[in-house]
């Protein structure tokens, strides 16, 4: 086993942290089946479809010393009064209820199952995942209050941390995720989430980004929904320097709903990449994919959103849009909406759209009094609110404008 890891920590910068084998009681063979895959696996390059306008050549040559900066800043909350849970720098340090635990005290038992797809950073966060929250909501239970888990950075090290999220039949939880590191972090995030939505249940994620350090970010959530589920992701990237996010949905239950937004405001030099995936595997379910950008300076996004219509799967309706507007000559938008049809009783469209900012509005708003500025930002925030409004907690809604105000002098109607 050490010779695999020694072997694999050559080839793979990311292993130059130092990281060990997880202490997480995940199957053996489903470890060894991840660390074998690593040991096999060259580092994506552009080459790769998946990786073709991301390049992770600076993340390959990067060496993690794994030094921890105090964290100087008061950690962010979004809720008032919620189920609240803190990792600071992959390390859980705050818990506020039951309802969930560490992965790290889950017995085995619990963990059956849980393997990795055949991609890099899943398998290594399987491998060497740290930490985690696991998280299992009864049959007919509501939670009343959302569960908030707050992870916080300042440093120089590889942390990777596994969610377990997993809904009983008719059970219904909204769940926040907020990334926020400092300044001088530069480290390296890789979370992975596994979900499963039993018969009837309703889930909402919302997945706040907002790292100011040169961090590179890996997020992923595998969901697995049953029949009559609603699943909804609303991924909000507000800042970060590296940012990849992979949704990857298998629908298995007739009349489920799938309902993936996004908005990411990216400046300076930032990149963000989104890969969406939903499969439908049967008949009756609905998707809806909605991401928008606003780009400035010189910095990058990436859209690839993949829909799957299997061939027992009719009357299916799905749709995916993606729009974008650059702010700069210098920004640069990647878009890939795609569809794979294999029924003939089906709705399905998708569309993508890149462009700049209609220059006779901004005439229209500064014929009226509004500066250039201002009126630039308010046609960027009425453009961004069409993901925004799909939001229905307000104390989300008011944190997500409050940090868009804050970095962008953004005016959002009260």
């Amino acid at each position: 086993m050490e010779e695999t890891i020694s072997t694999t920590a050559s080839k793979l910068g990311v292993f130059r942290s130092g990281l060990t084998l997880t202490s997480i009681g995940f199957e053996r063979e489903a470890i060894n089946e991840a660390l074998e895959y690593l040991e096999n696996k060259e580092f994506p390059t552009t080459r790769e479809e998946a990786w073709k306008y991301t390049r992770l050549s600076k993340l390959s040559n990067t060496s993690f010393s794994g030094n921890i900066q105090p964290l100087l800043k008061s950690i962010p909350s979004v809720h008032n009064d919620s189920f609240r849970f803190v990792f600071e720098n992959g390390t859980l340090t705050e818990r506020s209820s039951e309802i969930a635990t560490s992965i790290k005290e889950v017995s085995s038992e619990k963990l059956i199952g849980i393997k990795s797809e055949p991609q890099l950073f899943e398998a290594l966060n399987l491998a060497y995942a740290e930490d985690g929250l696991f998280i299992e909501i009864p049959n007919k239970t509501i939670v009343q209050k959302p569960i908030e888990l707050i992870q916080v950075s300042n440093n120089n090290k590889a942390t990777n941390l596994r969610h377990i999220i997993r809904l009983g039949d008719f059970a219904e939880a909204e769940i926040t995720l907020v990334y926020a590191s400092e300044e001088k972090s530069n480290g390296f995030l890789n979370v992975v989430s596994d979900i499963v939505l039993g018969k009837g249940s309703k889930l909402t994620i919302h997945k706040l980004q907002l790292e100011n350090g040169t961090d590179f970010h890996f997020s992923r959530e595998n969901a697995k929904q049953d029949k009559d589920s609603t699943l909804t992701i609303n991924t909000l990237t507000l800042s970060g320097n590296l940012v990849r996010n992979d949704v990857n949905v298998k629908v298995a239950g007739q009349n489920a709903e799938t309902n993936l937004n996004g908005a990411y405001i990216l400046k300076n030099n930032q990149l963000v990449d989104n890969h969406t995936v939903v499969d439908h595997l049967v008949a009756h379910c609905q998707s809806n994919e909605l991401y928008k950008g606003v780009l400035y300076d010189k910095s990058t996004a990436v859209f690839n959103g993949k829909v799957f219509v299997r061939p027992d799967a009719q009357k299916i309706n799905a749709f995916q849009s993606n729009a974008n507007v650059l702010m700069s000559d210098d920004a640069n938008v990647n878009s890939k909406p795609e569809l794979e049809i294999y029924a003939d009783d089906v709705k399905c469209s998708h569309g993508s759209t890149t462009g700049q900012l209609d220059e006779s509005a901004i005439f229209y708003l500064r014929a009226r009094g509004l500066s250039e500025k201002s009126a630039k930002s308010l046609l960027v925030s009425a453009f961004i609110s069409d993901v925004l409004n799909k939001i229905k907690n307000q104390e989300v809604l008011d944190f997500i404008q409050s940090v868009l105000n804050k970095e962008h002098d953004w005016d959002f109607e009260a």
